[in-house]
């Protein structure tokens, strides 16, 4: 192993050490409720005994070097959200070949292949997301030097989209069939202003009805995320005539209205995000105007606010509002000629948030699962993922990882190192056995 591999080696103990110590200071009420039911272990323990899942195991191992060509297949094609469909197509080529009873892509792009359950009263849903935080023009080829793997969405969510593939292969392969019917599917548009378009489709009012989610999007086989952090985003423009600094002094100005809105809104935030379950908030992008001798005819801001809890979320975005409506008020009343300051408040981003309670079925057997084919405790948390959507509705889902060594992501930098990368590959064909029933 050369010297990089073991910086980044080392980096990931580190990190990973950080997290968990992170973990234990802000989410001990979910790291006290880990407790695995021994009925969880137990069946685990008389799956893996089974000789057909033996043989399942077995060939995710022999079929591991065309899991890593897949990876590799679909990080080197481009897809910002809202771009995914040249991806879609290779992948939905993919499923195809791994033995899919049928493949077709749904109205927003979303890739589906059925394997059909010999008694399909229930469908249960497994995928990983097809799009990217890169835009065109990025390089997304993947170098690889000593045993890591350099590329942007390698690890978020290629490697995700060749567990997929792989599991369906597997159980093609092996002749494995579930009681009930299994969709295996690449999503699009999880990433920033995509807001979880291709899970919100899915899972839309009158939508096929969906059991259960199995998402992969994670790390280690322990990292399970059985909680969705929401979020509400806006893009806030402050309107104006716009005019020579000198000339058109009096006019109301935009930039002045942007500033006291957050001015109005940022101690207000801090007292509300001081106490409760986490909350955040976030003036993250600015723009506007044209010249240092000209009031700007527009002031705009993209805002992230995101909480663990619903209740909170809808809190904070209740000062927001009223906050951005305050700094339009205290502007025009300043304002010595011309036409009033105008809002426009445009939401680009709602995830709903949401628990699955660590005793339910599918968390326990999560955690059963992860415990026997890693050796170490399972770990709860919250995150951004598409489970968010069926965590707010109450259907059963989890968020697993994607097995490996991962780090890097969003970042030019993104790597993955294929240390004992099959182990997500069983962790998820389990869930799949005991969710599908087998």
């Amino acid at each position: 192993m050369n010297g990089l591999t073991n910086n980044f080696l080392a980096f990931q103990i580190m990190s990973r050490w950080l997290i968990l110590t992170f973990l234990v200071v802000t989410h001990a009420p979910l790291l006290l409720a880990q407790k695995i039911e021994p009925i969880y272990t137990q069946k685990v323990q008389e799956l893996v005994k089974d000789t057909r899942v033996q043989e399942a195991f077995a060939y995710i191992h022999e079929i591991d070097a065309q899991t890593i060509v897949d990876m590799i297949t679909l990080t080197e094609i481009e897809s910002p959200s809202f771009h995914e469909a040249a991806k879609g197509k290779v992948f939905m080529e993919m499923l195809r070949q791994a033995g899919a009873d049928e493949v077709w892509t749904d109205e927003v792009g979303n890739v589906i292949a059925l394997r059909k359950g010999t008694n399909s009263s229930k469908t249960i849903l497994v995928e990983g997301h097809l799009d990217t935080v890169f835009p065109f023009g990025t390089d997304v080829s993947v170098k690889q030097r000593g045993d890591t793997l350099f590329a942007p969405g390698i690890s978020d969510a290629n490697r995700a989209l060749a567990v997929v593939v792989a599991l369906l292969n597997t159980m093609h392969e092996k002749d494995i069939r579930t009681t009930h019917d299994i969709w295996f599917a690449g999503t699009v548009g999880e990433e920033g202003l995509g807001d979880l378009l291709g899970m919100k489709h899915l899972f839309r009012e009158g939508a096929h009805p969906l059991a259960a989610h199995i998402a992969i999007d994670g790390g280690a086989v322990e990292d399970i995320v059985n909680a969705g952090i929401g979020s509400i985003r806006y893009k806030v423009t402050f309107k104006g005539p716009g005019g020579h600094s000198y000339g058109a002094f009096g006019i109301g100005n935009p930039h002045n209205a942007l500033a006291k809105a957050v001015a109005a809104f940022v101690p207000q935030a801090d007292a509300f995000t001081k106490s409760g379950p986490k909350t955040t908030y976030s003036v993250s992008v600015l723009g506007g105007g044209t010249s240092v001798n000209s009031i700007p005819y527009e002031s705009w801001m993209l805002v992230d606010m995101r909480s663990e809890s619903q209740e909170r979320l809808q809190g904070i975005n209740q000062l927001f509002l009223q906050a951005m409506e305050e700094g339009l008020k205290q502007e025009n009343e300043i304002i010595r000629r011309g036409a009033p300051i105008t809002l426009q408040v445009e939401k680009v981003g709602d995830r709903p948030s949401g628990t699955a309670d660590p005793s339910s079925e599918l968390i326990q057997q999560v955690m059963a699962a992860a415990k026997f084919l890693s050796g170490n405790d399972p770990v709860l948390s919250a995150g951004s993922t598409n489970a968010n959507i069926a965590f707010s509705k109450g259907v059963p889902a989890v968020t697993i990882g994607r097995g490996g060594i991962g780090g890097g992501v969003h970042s030019l930098d993104e790597f993955w190192i294929n240390k004992d990368g099959y182990l997500a590959i069983q962790h998820a064909l389990l869930l799949i056995l005991m969710q599908g029933g087998f």
